[in-house]
């Protein structure tokens, strides 16, 4: 055996080669950068990223993928109308929950923003309304206590400025480093909506994947019209909780868009594409004329 030659080992398919050999085999072999690819977790097919247009669907089995809310802002408000309201209203930590702060960080870089909703006023289809969009990216959309104050001034802006309001909705539920400062939002959300009703404005609700927990509790199920986009989950507690808590075998699918549409708790389950068309046509139907709107 010599001790001092060049040195080889046997690879995985039984030939021997040389490191220095390998090393030149892995040169030669093309990189893909990362972000090229994505999975669909529907249909579990890898797509070529740039096949996804910028409804985010699934060019196989038409998904809907979770949207941003700068990508949900961009194919739902008239281009150019979209002014932002408290941005930059940031989460502090009221219950000094251990490392909360460093999870706020690493969620701001993640999701690009500071908190898990982003509020502002526009036009879709000239048409004026507040919208708030809950981002899925942050924290799993949980409800904090910056989150139920930016939706309640939203909802208050609106109701000032005798406007409609739409509310897209992601959650988790309850963000349980804010203990029961989080919980406290369900009510004050729902007042808030409570006093937008009284003054006879709209407010429209639509549901996307996964709308659970608090949310869904509260403000989600409030709205005056309640949307929902195609197989989007919509309930309170997990499936697998509440056949625990039951000791019953559960329907597949009771807790997507569709049994919901189907048992009442959906008025109307719009595709991504046709979303923005749709709610043009329910904020044109429910504009108060000029004429009524002076008196």
């Amino acid at each position: 055996m010599n001790l001092f030659g060049k040195k080889s080992y046997v690879s995985i398919d039984g030939g021997e080669r040389t490191k220095k050999s390998d090393k030149r085999r892995q040169k030669a072999e093309p990189s893909i950068p990362d972000g090229m690819w994505i999975k669909c977790n529907t249909c579990k097919a890898i797509i070529y990223k740039k096949e996804v247009t910028e409804y985010k669907l699934c060019p196989n089995c038409d998904a809907h993928f979770r949207m941003s809310p700068a990508e949900r802002i961009a194919v739902t408000c008239d281009e150019g109308t979209f002014e932002e309201l408290d941005a930059k209203m940031q989460p502090q930590n009221p219950m000094d929950y251990p490392e909360y702060d460093s999870v706020i960080q690493k969620a701001q870089k993640k999701a690009g923003i500071l908190e898990g909703v982003v509020t502002g006023r526009c036009k879709i289809h000239g048409q004026d309304t507040v919208i708030a969009i809950m981002d899925s990216h942050f924290m799993m959309g949980s409800m904090g206590s910056v989150v139920g104050e930016k939706v309640t001034r939203a909802v208050e802006f609106a109701t000032s400025n005798s406007l409609p309001i739409i509310i897209f909705t992601t959650s988790g539920g309850a963000r349980m480093q804010e203990g029961i400062i989080s919980l406290m939002q369900m009510a004050k959300v729902s007042e808030a909506l409570g006093r937008h009703d009284e003054a006879g404005l709209l407010y429209v609700t639509v549901l996307t994947d996964p709308t659970t927990g608090g949310v869904t509790a509260s403000f989600a199920m409030l709205g005056d019209i309640i949307l929902s986009e195609p197989k989007a989950l919509i309930g309170f507690a997990g499936q697998r909780v509440i056949q625990g808590t039951i000791h019953q075998q559960l329907p597949e699918g009771f807790q997507r868009a569709e049994f919901q549409l189907e048992h009442g708790f959906v008025d109307r389950i719009v595709h991504r594409e046709k979303l923005r068309d749709e709610l043009g046509k329910i904020l044109r139907l429910h504009s108060q004329p000029e004429s009524e709107g002076a008196k």
